[in-house]
């Protein structure tokens, strides 16, 4: 029997995040699709879950969460995923790092902004995916020039995951999928290569989780 629900969608960067999480504490969950392309984030009874009309949500411990950052924190202290320092000078240095990507790099790099922002232009041959490029790559580059301040690890930083790799990864899928180029970025190739191997991130990446639907 399934221990929460997570409701959905599997392209979703949030929602990415949140089944690595999930899977790195070893909890069971059910995954009910919100699919965004049909537009279920906006029916009645997805609002009830999140007015706000996002996914991922989270029925777990009795609770129902919203927000993928808020999500991984509970997880994080109520499970002991240990994915920040201790330290408050630590945290607050890992705590940036993966916000430049979740906090700053996704909200502009959502589908439905750029679609929006597709509808502005005239020139629409090359949008979303010039869109895409024009804020992907310069937002990698800056996430490898902060890595520049923790010693070589196989993760962000440290010897196993943390929340900066959680964030990270759904971002380098979008890379991939908007063909942004990140080859010359030695720290997130071998980032990549760490939880390409980690059954966690493995078996919350989304052509997997899509395949399975």
């Amino acid at each position: 029997m399934a221990d929460a629900v997570l409701y959905d969608y599997w392209r979703s960067s949030a929602s990415y995040r949140v089944r690595i999480a999930l899977n790195l504490a070893g909890i069971r969950y059910r995954s009910v699709t919100v699919d965004l392309v049909k537009g279920e984030h906006h029916s009645a009874k997805h609002l009830t879950r999140n007015p706000q009309g996002f996914v991922p949500v989270l029925d777990i411990d009795g609770l129902r969460l919203t927000q993928s950052l808020a999500i991984l924190d509970y997880l994080d202290q109520t499970r002991d995923l240990s994915l920040l320092p201790k330290a408050p000078a630590d945290r607050a240095m890992a705590m940036a790092l993966a916000h430049s990507i979740a906090v700053d790099l996704h909200p502009i790099c959502n589908l439905q902004v750029a679609r929006h922002a597709t509808s502005l232009t005239s020139d629409t041959s090359d949008m979303p995916r010039a869109w895409m490029r024009h804020f992907i790559r310069p937002g990698l580059e800056a996430f490898e020039t902060l890595l520049k301040g923790y010693p070589p690890t196989p993760y962000c930083t440290g010897s196993h995951p943390g929340l900066a790799d959680i964030c990270l990864m759904p971002q380098l899928y979008n890379a991939r999928r908007w063909e942004v180029d990140f080859a010359d970025m030695p720290r997130l190739v071998t980032i990549e290569a760490a939880c390409t191997e980690n059954p966690a991130f493995v078996a919350a990446q989304p052509d997997k989780v899509h395949s399975a639907i």
